[in-house]
């Protein structure tokens, strides 16, 4: 198992930043940026970096674990800030431009959850690797039953 990590200022400039270093870290795993199982990493980097750097407002520390290369197993991604206020899944209108991060994490990882941790917060994703393609059929999370509860998944 490979485990890399970034530091991630409490900018919104660091989202993009986030995503060109995942990239570069899928690639040397293996994985395509490109391919179904890297976009849909990167798209859940992004909203999990979003989420520290908007609404924890500090900083952050991302973290990605990835099997070896053509190894089966569950690709995950970590962010912790030192913010204790809990990640809530909000049901945003039409018209708004924001409330649907945790709603695609739920939608696209197939396992995720958050725990406390320290003064502040780990919330994380996974995504199954399948052994002879680039990831397993994804089946929704689920997600917890309030809003704003842990999820007891591990």
């Amino acid at each position: 198992m490979l485990q890399v990590q970034l530091e991630i200022g409490p900018d919104p400039m660091e989202v993009g930043r986030a995503r060109r270093w995942a990239r570069s870290r899928l690639a040397g795993s293996g994985i395509s940026a490109d391919g179904q199982l890297g976009e849909t990493l990167i798209l859940l980097i992004s909203e999990l970096v979003t989420n520290a750097v908007v609404h924890a407002g500090c900083p952050a520390v991302l973290r990605m674990l990835l099997p070896e290369r053509h190894v089966p197993g569950a690709v995950r991604v970590e962010v912790a800030d030192t913010s204790s206020k809990a990640p809530c899944r909000r049901q945003a209108g039409g018209g708004d431009t924001g409330g649907r991060g945790l709603e695609l994490v739920d939608g696209l990882a197939d396992r995720w959850g958050w725990q406390p941790e320290g003064q502040g917060k780990r919330i994380w994703c996974e995504l199954d690797r399948a052994e002879n393609g680039p990831v397993a059929d994804v089946v929704p999370a689920g997600g917890a039953a309030h809003p704003c509860a842990r999820t007891n998944r591990p």
